[in-house]
């Protein structure tokens, strides 16, 4: 039998990696790390009732650079407030880890606009719908002009979440994950802006009960000002703008959501 894994168990390991990664002595192999808040607010649809919700999210987000890759690690506390009254809280979270074939192997991998290939492993939690999904797979790094980053990554996307039977979503058959995740600065005379986000499409499969789960797209771009800087002259530290959901069969059902939200970014 398949083991099963506990969301919390998730959130917990992931913190105690993170910690790790940039406690001493490991902190020596970290080259770089940030580490954002994100609030953003919104009108966001439940696919799985007619219920209107006015959604806050707060985010903690940390991505470090390290002697043979890249960690990136957010968590989400989700609060629905639907107009019935009824109020709604989800904690879900990501983390992947990077290793760079280039720096492993020590060697220049760069072919074309790819300036590096990469071994990624995932890990996605969600603590209340109870659902834990694994993605490994292979990650190009791109060298574009303007781009501060660029990735495809193509992993699996592997279900072990506990079921229906264990108060959870429903258990689903495994499927794989194509990604697309950028950062692009520009200037617009004295404002510093960022374009920002990922695009996601994952393939269908099927629930523990036959029912079909449709393939989806999913893209949430972020516009930000560097408001700190046009404020205070404090540049890279805190951020206005606004994020922009849309999703083609949102969590494998028919619909689809286009929806703007607010966004600001405190960077530590």
């Amino acid at each position: 039998m398949a083991p099963t894994y506990r969301p919390s168990r998730f959130f917990l390991c992931v913190s105690a990696l993170v910690l790790l990664l940039t406690a001493s002595p490991a902190a020596a192999l970290v080259e770089w790390s940030t580490t954002e808040m994100h609030f953003q607010y919104g009108h966001l649809e439940n696919p799985f009732s007619d219920a209107n919700q006015d959604t806050f999210i707060l985010t903690l987000q940390n991505a470090l650079g390290w002697k043979y890759g890249e960690s990136f690690f957010f968590a989400d506390f989700i609060e629905d407030v639907e107009h019935d009254g009824f109020n709604h809280t989800e904690i879900y979270g990501e983390w992947y880890l990077s290793l760079s074939l280039g720096r492993i192997l020590k060697k220049d991998l760069k072919v074309g606009p790819i300036k590096d290939f990469s071994l990624i492993g995932g890990v996605n939690g969600s603590v209340d719908a109870k659902v834990i999904k694994f993605l490994p797979g292979l990650r190009a790094s791109w060298d574009l002009p303007g781009f501060a980053f660029l990735n495809t990554d193509l992993t699996a996307y592997i279900d072990a979440s506990r079921g229906v039977s264990n108060g959870g979503a429903p258990k689903e058959s495994d499927s794989f994950m194509l990604d697309i995740n950028w950062a692009y600065p520009f200037t617009i005379g004295k404002l510093s802006f960022s374009i920002e986000g990922h695009a996601e499409y994952i393939h269908c499969r099927t629930n523990e009960f036959g029912g079909r789960v449709r393939s989806w797209f999913y893209t949430q771009p972020q516009l930000r000002l560097d408001l700190g800087k046009l404020l205070r002259g404090e540049a890279n530290r805190l951020f206005i703008g606004m994020e922009y959901q849309f999703w083609h069969h949102k969590l494998g059902t028919k619909n689809d959501e286009s929806v703007p939200q607010f966004l600001l970014v405190w960077r530590f």
